[in-house]
């Protein structure tokens, strides 16, 4: 992408902690990357490919496709041994998007496993790690990545160096590169351990401010007209911004982290329970990265303080449903405290009248969004929350723009969830807080399927125990060694091998099938009705759906909620990888009105349907939460057998769960799992082990047998 149609980073409007942080790996690459979370619309991707007209130009060995240092070529560089101080050329610093569907080749790179065999060569094809070494490696939407390509990538910028080894044959290449993320949470969150891999996070969201909003418009619109002119008004700021980064790494290796700094971070990371050691080895990088930037070679509390604001959110969730986010005020308290110890030291004080982590007025130094002037004197930029950043200009008059932070996200509110607006007569009661979620078992759907790699059912997948081999159907990924040297061994003669060495041809390679996990969708289907408007049962009943949720969640699944009462059924959460959501959405349903269950199901059943068409490999389980009864409409009761009976002839695995009470019970969830083939449970076997017991047997029923 040429410079001119490139979008400026300092022409970027508010986002103050997503500017600072993308600076922030720009001086100190050490600081381990960005994941940037947040909604849509809000120059996440924006931001990021405009850093890469901020870094320094590299300097590379010529015909290097790896992109060694002439200074100091790697050793073991696939295309050396590089002689030293050889000739070398200067090119920009890359920016590499990863995309979400990239195979595991095409990220770590290939070898021609046919010429490994045949040749004895090492034939490498360099992957986009190789591309993105000592530039920037852009993974949009990284949520929705396969969680191996994920810990590749994260192995590879913790190590410094990519591995890629084929049956014994194995290559190594340098690979430091800046990484950044961006993913929107409504569609998925990454796994605690992966997100602990990202040195910080930040959380973005579009400004409530109307001004502000006006500004991003403008700008936009005048970017698009003309992207080189409006690239030309913005080169100075660029140029001051470009020229600051280079200073602030220049400097960094004289930052001083003292004790007192190491003590602060300790007594942080302590406080708020971080686990391991990585939250302190961030912070005490990002500090000392602060300090460059503001061209200070001591490390100041203030630094401290916003590392932990940067370096801590993501690490604090405890379970899957918690939001990231840092207690400012318990912060501060925390670091007043370890300020006791050290009486040298001022305790963080907010400015009078402004929040910690709003910009300060009249900070001096280019920054992001330009204006300013030259390099900040040792003392600014230490004491506020922008980290340095300067007020913005506007494109018209040159005057600074709104600095109103933009406002956090927010959840559904509880009139957006699964009841909908209350309905004439439907005697709607307030939302029931769930019970206690619990550890379940592990829920299966019976069979063989195909689907995407998780941690559910059984699958064919790309990883996994061997357990055949087939001719491959384009290029070859897995090799079955054994299969192939079977099939290359009876043509040895006719191909007049002479020596020790094997003679194999592309037919006698055969690839390995594996037998893994796949991921499925989990659909609740939850009776919100009259009937279930109990405080004890529709709580034991929400405390059921958490933890099926809890564990689609660990086993990466998708799932959805549909729910009816009153008059119909409405899809409250359509199927989705963000199982937040559906928790979310979970709390809030409120109960009243009659049981419009044929609504539920044949609502259900849409749904299916229109997932079978997206994803045909995503194999479905039915999970449907009732008492049974059916009421409203003309013959409701068999209008719900029927509805039932059109996902039995689908084979859709299901389980009712029976939410009767009481000495008298009439078993109609019993009877509804007979019509849709599946398993009944009642509503005192939720607790512990019982519900997700049954859940697993329904590959016991003689339907699922017949079917595996």
């Amino acid at each position: 992408m040429s410079t001119s149609s490139r979008y400026p980073f300092t022409a970027i409007v508010g986002q103050d902690d997503l500017r600072l942080a993308l600076l922030l790996n720009a001086v100190s690459p050490a600081v381990g990357g960005v994941l940037v979370r947040g909604e849509k619309g809000t120059a996440k991707s924006t931001a990021v490919r405009a850093l890469a007209a901020l870094l320094p130009p590299v300097r590379t060995v010529e015909g290097c496709r790896f992109s060694c240092d002439p200074a100091a070529p790697d050793p073991g560089c696939p295309d050396g041994p590089h002689p030293a101080d050889g000739p070398g050329g200067e090119r920009a610093a890359r920016m590499v998007e990863l995309p979400v569907g990239a195979s595991e080749d095409r990220l770590v790179g290939a070898l021609d496993i046919e010429r490994a065999l045949a040749e004895g060569v090492k034939a490498f094809e360099p992957g986009l790690l190789a591309d993105a070494h000592r530039g920037i490696l852009y993974v949009d939407e990284v949520n929705l990545l396969h969680d191996h390509l994920i810990d590749l990538l994260l192995d590879a910028a913790a190590m410094g160096a990519s591995y890629v080894e084929r049956e014994g044959v194995s290559v190594r290449h340098a690979a430091r590169f800046l990484l950044v993320g961006t993913m929107n949470p409504e569609e998925g969150e990454l796994r605690p351990q992966l997100l602990d891999r990202f040195g910080l996070t930040v959380e973005v969201a579009a400004s409530r401010e109307p001004d502000q909003r006006v500004e991003v418009v403008r700008r936009r619109l005048a970017f698009e007209d003309d992207p080189a002119a409006f690239a030309g008004r913005w080169s100075g700021e660029e140029a001051e911004l470009r020229a600051r980064v280079a200073a602030a790494r220049a400097l960094l290796p004289r930052v001083r982290l003292g004790d007192g700094a190491l003590r602060r971070i300790a007594a942080v990371c302590a406080a708020f329970e971080v686990d391991g050691m990585r939250g302190d080895l961030v912070m005490a990088r990002t500090a000392t990265a602060l300090a460059a930037w503001a061209g200070r070679t001591e490390v100041a509390v203030e630094d401290v303080r916003r590392a932990a604001l940067l370096a801590l959110p993501h690490r604090r969730r405890r379970n899957p449903f918690d939001a990231p986010g840092l207690d400012e005020e318990k912060l501060d308290e925390v670091l007043r405290d370890a300020a006791a110890d050290d009486p040298e030291d001022e305790p963080p004080t907010p400015p009078e009248g402004r929040a910690p982590e709003d910009p300060a007025d009249g900070d001096d130094g280019p920054g992001p969004d330009g204006g300013g002037g030259g390099q900040p004197d040792p003392g600014d930029g230490a004491g506020d929350g922008s980290g340095g950043l300067p007020p913005q200009r506007t494109e018209d008059s040159g005057a600074p723009a709104p600095e109103d932070a933009p406002e956090a996200l927010t959840g559904a509110e509880p009139g957006e969830s699964g009841g909908g607006t209350p309905r004439p007569g439907s005697a709607e009661q307030q939302a029931v807080a769930a019970g206690e979620p619990f550890r379940t078992k592990v829920l299966s759907v019976p069979g063989l399927g195909a689907g995407a790699a998780g941690r559910r059912s059984r699958a064919r997948t790309e990883h996994g125990r061997t357990t055949g081999a087939t001719r491959p159907e384009g290029a070859l990924t897995k090799l079955h060694l054994s299969a192939t040297v079977r099939a290359a061994a009876p043509h040895q003669r006719a191909r007049g091998r002479s020596g020790r060495g094997l003679v194999v041809r592309r037919d006698d390679l055969r690839q390995a099938t594996r037998e893994g996990r796949e991921g499925n969708l989990v659909l609740f289907v939850v009776d919100a009705s009259g009937s279930m408007a109990a405080r004890k049962r529709m709580g034991a009943v929400k405390g059921a759906v958490l933890s099926l949720l809890l564990d689609a969640y660990q086993r990466r699944d998708k799932v959805g909620l549909v729910t009816f009462r009153g008059r119909e059924a409405e899809v409250a959460l359509p199927p989705t990888s963000s199982v937040d959501a559906a928790a979310a959405r979970l709390q809030a349903l409120p109960t009243g009105g009659r049981t419009p269950l044929a609504a539920g199901l044949l609502k259900a059943h849409d749904v299916l349907r229109v997932e079978r068409l997206r994803d045909a490999t995503r194999r479905p389980l039915l999970v449907v939460v009732t008492d049974g009864r059916a009421t409203g409409g003309p013959e409701p009761v068999a209008l719900a057998a029927r509805a039932a009976r059109l996902h039995a002839a689908e084979a859709t695995a299901s389980v009712v769960v029976d939410c009767e009470t009481g000495p008298v019970r009439l078993g109609l969830a019993g009877e509804l799992a007979r019509e849709l083939r599946g398993t009944a449970v009642t509503l005192d076997e939720l607790r512990a082990e019982a519900l997700t017991g049954l859940v697993k047997d329904v590959t016991d029923h003689p339907r699922a047998r017949r079917a595996a």
